[in-house]
């Protein structure tokens, strides 16, 4: 069985390291973003399988490791949230707000 090729190469090479955690969760708001406002089309699957493996990237950056329960929690919850919120009662909208008070964050330390 094979990986399948990253959907972000640049950042999977080491990229993704250089940015902030704010930025690295503003990034996977995006991608949520777009799931959110493409309900039930194709785009929308690809947009999750995005946020899933920047969230990935982000477990896997080792100056978060203090960090690691609440990435994974977040990550978690985008899951449940795709297949409908039954164990969380968390929607796309909840996390599309949630997200975006890092990119808010984000751009203030610019």
């Amino acid at each position: 069985m094979t990986t399948p090729a990253p959907r972000h190469p640049g950042l999977a090479a080491g990229r993704w390291q250089q940015l902030s955690l704010a930025e690295q969760l503003a990034n996977v708001g995006a991608e949520v973003g777009r799931m959110h406002r493409r309900l039930g089309t194709a785009e929308r699957a690809a947009a999750f399988e995005r946020a899933l493996e920047l969230l990935d990237l982000t477990l896997a950056d080792p100056r978060w490791r203090g960090r690691l329960k609440e990435i994974a929690r977040a990550r978690e919850v985008l899951c449940d949230a795709a297949d409908g919120g039954r164990e969380y009662g968390a929607t796309l909208e909840d996390l599309d707000r949630y997200f975006l008070a890092f990119a808010v964050v984000a751009r203030q330390g610019r």
